[in-house]
């Protein structure tokens, strides 16, 4: 009959294909029960948002299915964020696992259509996810949203965010709607209500929060990358040279502050016409893979042209709750899990260099007692 070790030893041969490493060593395997021949545990996957969720546990049932004297086998399937930041050294949001800002080396890109649509896009995965809109002097999100008339509250001294399609939602617009004032401030001020919107923002438990910042290298990054821990910036670019050439001063900036780059994304990328189902490249192809080729950053998509995109965020209906099998959704989506996977790689790194330290901590304090 088969036993634990045996079960373990034939699930190490399972491997995340993002992490490297197998699915035992990683932890994934929880409360695991063998009694007369009856398999149970849990597989805890590291984000409901994993482009190969269905990859690992197909591999589980076939490793599973090669023991033949086992009578039941009962898998549960879970998901669970890791942390992408370290927690420890931000005391003020450190019930945010991973801080994701999404920047632009210019305007005029659709950064913050594609900021709103990758929130919507990793919440329906089931993860918790909050989208801070960063852009003080010109917040889109509450229209984009349908939330012109929304507010958010103050209670024992904290901002409680506002929420709508199973987003937490932060933006000076709320407050800019309501006063009709144009935001003329000096960046020190720019710079303090960011700092409050991050720190004094009753946040919750939080899986992502996706911080929707203004285009160019100016106080808004510099405050986001050097304020707080996070885990990544997001680059969106369009085709053309222009807008990638730009995006690479963005990308400079962020390397010299030491904030890992996630990747890039293309909006805009192509139009798919709608007699003949091919791709029109429109404004030029290739510049964010030669961007991701250049810098040896991961390329996580391309969001295809779609009229729907814009007409849906003026009506504030975006296209991942009004047209979800769209082409661009499916974008969306696919880009989505994409940075899901990268936030994994760069916890699973963090874990390591943690456990690492422990490690040389204690071996130090052994050899002083010695």
């Amino acid at each position: 009959m088969v036993g634990i070790d045996q079960v373990l030893e034939k699930l190490s041969t399972v491997i995340d294909p993002d992490l490297k490493k197998d699915i035992v060593s990683m932890g994934m395997i929880k409360d695991l029960e063998l009694n007369d021949g009856n398999l149970k545990f849990t597989l805890e996957l590291t984000t409901p948002a994993c482009p190969f969720n269905v990859e690992i546990e197909d591999d589980v049932r076939k490793a599973i299915a090669e023991f033949s004297d086992l009578k039941n086998f009962d898998m549960n399937v879970t998901a669970k964020v890791m942390e992408g930041r370290s927690l420890e050294d931000d005391v003020g949001m450190a019930t945010v696992k991973n801080i994701i800002g999404v920047a632009s080396g210019k305007g005029g890109v659709g950064k913050s259509t594609v900021s709103l649509n990758l929130a919507l896009a990793l919440s329906q995965t089931g993860a918790k996810v909050g989208l801070l809109d960063a852009d003080i002097y010109g917040p889109s999100i509450p229209l984009m949203l349908g939330m012109k008339d929304g507010f958010m509250e103050v209670e024992e001294n904290k901002l409680q965010p506002a929420e709508s399609n199973g987003l937490k939602v932060v933006s000076f617009g709320f407050f800019a709607e309501q006063s009709h004032q144009a935001a003329i401030y000096r960046g020190p001020i720019i710079s303090g209500i960011l700092k409050q919107f991050l720190v004094d923002t009753n946040w919750s438990d939080l899986d992502y929060l996706i911080v929707d910042l203004p285009p160019g290298t100016g106080d808004i990054p510099l405050t986001l990358a050097q304020t707080i821990p996070i885990t990544g910036i997001l680059v969106v670019t369009t085709p053309q040279d222009v807008a990638s050439n730009v995006a690479v001063k963005a990308i400079g900036m962020f390397e010299k502050l030491n904030v890992p780059i996630l990747g890039v994304v293309e909006n805009m990328s192509h139009f798919i016409c709608s007699n003949c189902d091919e791709k029109h490249y429109i404004f030029g192809d290739g510049g964010a893979k030669k961007i991701s080729e250049d810098f040896k950053m991961p390329f996580l998509g391309e969001i295809p042209l779609n009229s729907g995109i814009m007409s849906g965020s003026d009506l504030g209906k975006p296209i991942m709750i009004s047209s979800p099998d769209s082409p661009s959704a499916v974008a969306f989506r696919t880009s989505a899990k994409n940075i899901a996977a990268q936030c994994s790689i760069l916890a699973a790194k963090l874990q390591e260099e943690t456990e690492s330290e422990s490690s040389s901590e204690e071996s130090t304090s052994e050899t002083s007692s010695a």
